[in-house]
């Protein structure tokens, strides 16, 4: 995990918070959006409880209080990242 500086307005305490890796955070994401996609809802029509807990990690993975803001937060993140390509290269970086 590395360390994000949220400053002071985030919430205080020491203004910083403990990040995924991007890895974790990609394995997340797109387990929630299985879920999400597959697992049937409960009798009241609510997410299905897979899809609960992984939105539940999801939120605090990204330091987020909504599923939605998490899925943001996830995807935002996880565009800032190079992709990594078999062999250990970067997309996008040249040899």
């Amino acid at each position: 995990m590395s360390r994000t500086d949220r400053g002071p307005a985030a919430g205080g305490g020491t203004g910083r918070i403990l990040m995924p890796h991007p890895a974790v955070l990609r394995g997340l994401l797109d387990a929630y959006e299985a879920a999400a996609r597959d697992e049937p809802a409960d009798p009241a029509g609510e997410p299905g409880p897979r899809t609960r807990d992984l939105a539940y990690t999801l939120c605090v993975s990204t330091g987020t209080r909504d599923v939605r803001r998490a899925l943001e937060s996830a995807r935002r993140r996880l565009t800032d990242v190079p992709v990594a390509v078999p062999g250990g290269a970067h997309a996008g970086v040249a040899d």
